[in-house]
């Protein structure tokens, strides 16, 4: 019975689109149900927006007033970047938040000597988040040269989907410690959250429980615990240079410079993954490229603003453009108006753990099915694939633990910013996974290897005009592409 069976009955043919998705890059959901999108994902980017900002800022001497403007900002640029992205960048419907890449420079700059020694808690605050501004305000110019110039463009030709694989993976694989890790703090919240996956049952049901709990469970599980509700003001409009005048400081810039460099890698990888969940063709290169130069001035944004991190790109499955950007408009509305903007931000993390351990799983998995369009009985691709994931795993690993044991990163000299840059390159999955993928499949056999790295299905979506799609899903609104012409 079986030798009869035909090849086609056998495996599934390789498809520019997946299958399963509700809605694509431009087929919209119903008003209604799109508002309802978009204040779910609104709910989903809390999640980055409260978490960083609950971590750096006591350790900067602030108080949970401090806490509170912090996730507002972070919040209200959120916003802002998010529409730019989706109007004016790649229009991929993704999200712009915070990125976990740039806490290595950060708490660095944190634990410099000269902010360390100040005694005034308050103004230890001001003064640290005035030399992080500074930073990101010059680091952001990385992305910015690099998108603008087209220089990204160029470097994303020595990419192919066994290069890119592994990096758009380790993107969901790569935070697998915001999953269950984060869950696991409240099992009583978090394992139903993971298994029912009702975001708003699950808040109600915290909201007022645990009362004669330990502390560190009541922080965990209580919404009240946060203090965001009772140290919010009604409204509050974030605006630039809100906490003073930006410092400046090289070291500083240095270290913050490699944070900017894994958010560019890892939102690369996004971009990517975000096309597929959108039903949309691989953005072209110089779509990615412009899409790197708006995330660049995303930083710009984070550093005047005062959002205490960086921007990077969080990939969704709803591909609809409209919802992203509905989201975005919760983001700028709740961030203004503070008490109910706080109301949301008290959600337990370990719902959002929950959420995570589904998002974050389906994003890799997205990047996985790019393997279809290579040849994996290959054993040079078995080889590159294999090394780049276990190494794109393993060695942040390593890296984490040796901070958890030492006290500082492997890189210990006494130059705090070759420390900062060579830590934090080595701390990201992603960016381990595209150095030694891009590098071997670039480098061993390439040149009689161009069918089995998936090139001659990857090449036509280098350029605009390479596939009639491309102008569909990335041309510029407003009729803004006659003084931008795509390339």
């Amino acid at each position: 019975m079986a030798a009869d069976l035909k090849p086609e009955e056998i495996s599934h043919p390789p498809m520019d689109q997946l299958q399963g998705l509700e809605y694509c890059i431009d087929s919209n959901p119903s008003w209604g149900e799109a508002i309802a999108l978009g204040f779910q994902h609104y709910i989903l980017a809390l999640g980055t927006a409260v978490m960083i900002p609950s971590f750096l800022v006591p350790l900067m001497g602030g108080n949970n007033g401090d806490k509170v403007r912090v996730v507002q900002t972070l919040l209200f640029v959120e916003g802002l970047n998010t529409l730019l992205q989706t109007l004016f960048g790649t229009r991929l419907p993704t999200v712009i938040g915070g990125s976990y890449a740039f806490m290595v420079p950060i708490v660095s700059i944190i634990h410099d000597p000269t902010l360390t020694s100040i005694t005034d808690d308050h103004l230890r605050f001001l003064s640290t988040m005035r030399a992080v501004q500074g930073a990101l305000i010059v680091s952001s110019s990385i992305q910015i040269i690099l998108g603008y110039s087209q220089l990204w463009a160029i470097c994303s030709r020595f990419f192919s989907p066994i290069g890119m694989v592994p990096v758009m993976a380790l993107v969901g694989f790569g935070l697998f410690d915001r999953g269950f890790p984060v869950t696991g703090r409240c099992v009583e919240v978090g394992i139903p959250m993971l298994i029912l996956f009702i975001t708003c049952s699950q808040y109600l049901k915290a909201s007022g429980a645990y009362k004669h709990r330990p502390e560190i469970t009541q922080i965990n599980c209580r919404t009240d615990k946060a203090y965001l509700i009772s140290s919010a003001p009604w409204i509050k409009i974030p605006y630039p240079l809100q906490w003073g005048a930006p410092t400046f400081d090289a070291g500083h810039c240095f270290g913050m410079m490699a944070a900017v460099f894994v958010s560019l890698i890892e939102s690369t990888g996004a971009y990517k993954a975000a096309s597929r969940l959108a039903s949309a063709t691989p953005p072209p290169a110089h779509v990615l490229s412009r899409g790197i130069g708006w995330q660049g001035i995303g930083i710009l944004l984070d550093g005047l603003f005062g959002t205490l991190t960086g921007s990077t790109v969080s990939v969704t499955r709803v591909g609809s453009r409209r919802v992203i950007q509905i989201a975005a408009g919760f983001m700028i509305f709740f961030s203004i108006l503070g008490k109910f903007g706080a109301l949301f931000a008290s959600i337990p993390f370990p719902i959002f753990g929950a959420v995570y351990c589904v998002l974050f799983g389906l994003v890799a998995s997205v990047g996985l099915s790019f393997l279809q369009f290579t040849n994996m009985n290959s054993m040079r691709n078995l080889f590159i694939t294999g090394v780049a994931f276990f190494l794109g795993l393993s060695v942040p690993e390593y890296f984490r633990e040796y901070t958890a044991k030492a006290y500082h990163g492997p890189a210990h000299t006494r130059a705090g910013w070759f420390n900062d840059f060579l830590n934090t390159i080595f701390i990201s999955a992603p960016t381990v996974a595209l150095i030694i993928a891009v590098f071997l499949d670039n480098t061993l056999d390439y040149k009689d290897s161009a069918r089995d790295r998936g090139m001659p299905w990857w090449v036509k979506f280098r350029t605009f005009k390479g596939d009639s799609r491309n102008e569909e899903f990335y041309t510029l609104p407003f009729n803004l592409n006659r003084f931008f012409p795509p390339s």
